[in-house]
C-alpha cells in the first residue's frame, strides 16, 4: 500500500510541474523517464545494496575526519567559549564550513574540481536532454555553491535567453554546495545526505524538463568556462579562507534571526488561535507528506519541518527535525531528511537574484522576474527525491 500511495504522489508531483509547464508540447518525456528510472536505481543502491553502504561509509568517514581536522582549528581558537562536553551550534556545525571551503579552493587551484564538473557536466548532457552548460551548471552547483556557480560561466551569463537562464536558477537551488556537506552530516544520518545529492542533481533536470522545455541548438551549446585570475597559493588561500568565514556568519546571522521570528510567530498564534504557525503548516503540508510516503500518523508533524525548512532554510528545518526525529518511523526520517537537502526556500530567490545581479543587472532583473516559479520548482525537486527514496525504502 505505501508504494502504491508513492507512486501516485510521483505522479501528483509531475502533474504539479506539468501544470506550470512553459510549453507543453515541447516536453521530452523519454529523458524524463529514463531519469527516473536512474534515480531509483540509483536510490536503490545507495540505501539497500553493500556496495551502496561501502561508498557512503566511505564518504561519511572522509567527511568525519575533515570534520576532526576543522574542529582542531576551531578548538585553538574557540576553545575556551565553548564549555567542555557542550555541544555549540556556531562551532560545531558552522565553523567546518571554513575548512571545507579552504579544501575547494585548494581542488580549483590545481583545476581538479573543474575538470571532475566538465566531464561528469558533459556526461550527464548525453542523458538529460539539455544543454553542455546545463549539465555543467548542475553539477557545478551541488560543488561550489548557488553564487560561486553564476561566476564561473560569467562569459556566459549575459547571453542566455530566459528560458536557459530559469533552468540554471533552478539546478543551483535545487541543490547544495559540497562546504556544508559536512555541517548536514552532524545533524542527519550521512547516506540520506549522500542519497539526495545524487536525487536532487537528476531530479532537477526531471522538473526543469517538464516546467521549462526547450531546445539548445548545436551553435547554442557551448560552454565557457571563466579562468579565473592567477594567484599564488596562499593568497587562494586567504580568500577561501574569508569566503567561507563569511558564509559561517551568513548562515549563523539568519539562524538567528529566523529562529527568533518563527518563535515569536508560534507564540503569537499560540496566543491568539490556540495553535503555532508551524503546526498550521503541518497541516497544510501533511496531504503532500502523505503523498511522498510518510504515514498518516505522521504526516502533520512532517509537513510542518518541510514548511519550516520552505518558508525559513534547511538548517532551521534541522535544528527543529533533531529535537523530534525520535518521533518518526526510520523510513519516515529517510523521507524528511532527504527532502531538507536543498537551498529550496524563500531566501534563496534574494540570494540567487543577487548573485546574478552582481553579474549582469539586466539577467538579475529576468531572475527576479521567476523568483517564486523558480522556488516552485525547486520545491518540487525536493518532493520528487523524497518520493524516490520513499519508493525504495
Amino acid at each position: 500500500m505505501k508504494y502504491a500511495v508513492a507512486l501516485i504522489g510521483l505522479i501528483v508531483i509531475l502533474s504539479l510541474a506539468w501544470l506550470v509547464s512553459s510549453d507543453k508540447k515541447k516536453i521530452k518525456y523519454r529523458p524524463v523517464l529514463v531519469m527516473i528510472a536512474l534515480q531509483i536505481i540509483l536510490g536503490m543502491v545507495l540505501l539497500k545494496t553493500g556496495v551502496g553502504e561501502f561508498l557512503v561509509k566511505g564518504f561519511a568517514d572522509g567527511f568525519a575526519k575533515l570534520l576532526g581536522f576543522a574542529n582542531q582549528g576551531t578548538d585553538f581558537v574557540f576553545g575556551g567559549i565553548v564549555n567542555e562536553g557542550i555541544h555549540s551550534f556556531f562551532f560545531h556545525v558552522l565553523m567546518p564550513i571554513v575548512f571545507m571551503s579552504v579544501l575547494i579552493g585548494i581542488l580549483q587551484y590545481y583545476k581538479i574540481l573543474p575538470f571532475v564538473i566538465k566531464y561528469i557536466g558533459l556526461a550527464l548532457s548525453k542523458v538529460n536532454g539539455m544543454g553542455k552548460l546545463e549539465s555543467y551548471n548542475a553539477v557545478a552547483s551541488a560543488i561550489l555553491g548557488q553564487n560561486e556557480v553564476f561566476i564561473s560561466i560569467k562569459k556566459q551569463i549575459g547571453l542566455l535567453p530566459k528560458n536557459r537562464l530559469y533552468t540554471l536558477c533552478a539546478s543551483a537551488m535545487s541543490t547544495v554546495s559540497m562546504s556544508i556537506v559536512g555541517s548536514y552530516m552532524t545533524m542527519l544520518k550521512p547516506e540520506y545526505v549522500v542519497a539526495a545529492l545524487v536525487l536532487n542533481l537528476l531530479g532537477g533536470f526531471i522538473i526543469a524538463s517538464i516546467i521549462n522545455p526547450y531546445e539548445v541548438k548545436a551553435e547554442e551549446d557551448i560552454l565557457e568556462t571563466r579562468e579565473e585570475s592567477k594567484q599564488t597559493f596562499f593568497e587562494m588561500l586567504g580568500e577561501y579562507i574569508m569566503d567561507g568565514f563569511k558564509v559561517v556568519v551568513i548562515v549563523g546571522a539568519m539562524l538567528v534571526g529566523f529562529v527568533a521570528l518563527i518563535a515569536m510567530i508560534n507564540g503569537i498564534f499560540s496566543s491568539v488561535f490556540g495553535i503555532s504557525f508551524q503546526n498550521i503548516l503541518g497541516y497544510v503540508l501533511a496531504p503532500f507528506a502523505f503523498l511522498i510516503g510518510v504515514p498518516w500518523e505522521e504526516a502533520v508533524k512532517a509537513g510542518s519541518i518541510m514548511a519550516t525548512k520552505i518558508v525559513a532554510n534547511e538548517f532551521v528545518a534541522m535544528l527543529d527535525f533533531v529535537k523530534i526525529q525520535n518521533d518518526f518511523s526510520e523510513r519516515t526520517r529517510a523521507i524528511v531528511s532527504v527532502f531538507l537537502i536543498s537551498f529550496a526556500n524563500f531566501g534563496s530567490i534574494g540570494t540567487i537574484v543577487g548573485a546574478v545581479k552582481g553579474l549582469n543587472e539586466k539577467q538579475g532583473n529576468v531572475v527576479a522576474g521567476f523568483g517564486l516559479k523558480l522556488l516552485y520548482g525547486a520545491a518540487l525537486v525536493s518532493f520528487l527525491s523524497a518520493t524516490i527514496i520513499s519508493i525504495v525504502f
